[in-house]
């Protein structure tokens, strides 16, 4: 299992293409920018691209509404062009109350709107030329680009329908707020099976959670049913909550001391998790810079 740290960008988009350096020194191997009303977490990636080596760089995750899929393609290619083939492209729906109430576009039908999204961005970013008229979406042309690489994509699927679609026709799934119990007995089977039913290789099960080394691990869940309070009333993520036994996002972060977050891991990795980025936040005892740098030391050993 891959690991990794997740940012939020409180530091500028400059400050977030360092963060991307800093974790490549720390040894992580995995660097995710959400999309959380801040700068665009593709552009930050293209910066970052050119800023690290090694370390894998990925969107967790870039909506799809309030991009056309061309568009989408082009910022992936150029992504993954400035970071010499380093970029995954993590893709998802958001949600209904954001669609709507803040896109003002309508929000039906959303799996059959990521298939005919996944019509346009996946022979683009294969460097076909595309001819599509759909319901949602048209467009006919194609990108050349001289320094094109190859970028996976990965959706956020959680529902059986989405994790059937990642499995037949991407290269896997990112999920958040979901635990070990999710990804055993939810996820991993569902994609597995429609991967191995699409003749196409192992799909990614990259999970982002919550996570604190501390020595209060009571008082850490209690500040993080309070951070993360409005990601347990959206319903995609409510139920991987449900399905991961999880009452609320405080029950889902891995959360302890040194031997329990290890054997938290553990279990992920065990569960079916390819890749794992903490959101290291912090729990009042000055836990994340802490959190972060005992993660750097368990990478080479996941």
């Amino acid at each position: 299992m891959k690991i990794g740290v997740v940012t939020f960008g409180s530091g500028g988009i400059l400050g977030m293409a360092q963060e991307a350096k800093d974790a490549e020194a720390a040894g992580f191997d995995l660097f995710v920018v959400p999309s959380i009303y801040g700068h665009d977490p593709l552009s930050v990636m293209a910066i970052a691209g050119t800023q690290t080596s090694r370390i894998r760089l990925m969107t967790g995750v870039a909506p799809t509404y309030p991009r056309h899929p061309s568009a989408m393609a082009s910022a992936a290619m150029s992504a993954g062009s400035a970071s010499g083939g380093r970029f995954t492209l993590g893709i998802g729906l958001s949600h209904k109350v954001v669609v709507e109430g803040v896109y003002g576009m309508s929000y039906d039908r959303p799996a059959a709107h990521m298939r005919e999204y996944l019509d346009i961005v996946l022979p683009l970013l294969a460097g076909e030329a595309v001819e599509h008229r759909g319901e949602q979406y048209s467009y006919r042309g194609a990108l050349r680009m001289r320094d094109a690489v190859q970028v996976p994509v990965v959706i956020a699927a959680m529902a059986p329908v989405m994790l059937r679609l990642a499995g037949e026709r991407t290269d896997g799934t990112i999920l958040w707020m979901t635990g070990a119990q999710g990804i055993r007995e939810h996820v991993a089977p569902r994609i597995n099976r429609a991967a191995e039913g699409a003749l196409r290789a192992a799909p990614q099960i990259v999970t982002m959670l919550p996570m604190a080394l501390t020595s209060d691990p009571q008082g850490a869940r209690q500040k993080a049913n309070e951070q993360f309070e409005n990601y347990g009333r959206l319903p995609s993520y409510r139920a991987m909550l449900d399905k991961s036994g999880a009452e609320g996002p405080g029950d889902a972060a891995l959360l302890g001391d040194e031997a329990s977050l290890r054997a938290q891991l553990t279990e992920l990795k065990e569960s079916g998790a390819t890749s794992f980025a903490a959101w290291a936040f912090e729990d009042g005892t000055d836990s994340k810079q802490r959190t972060r740098a005992f993660l750097a030391s368990l990478a080479p050993e996941f």
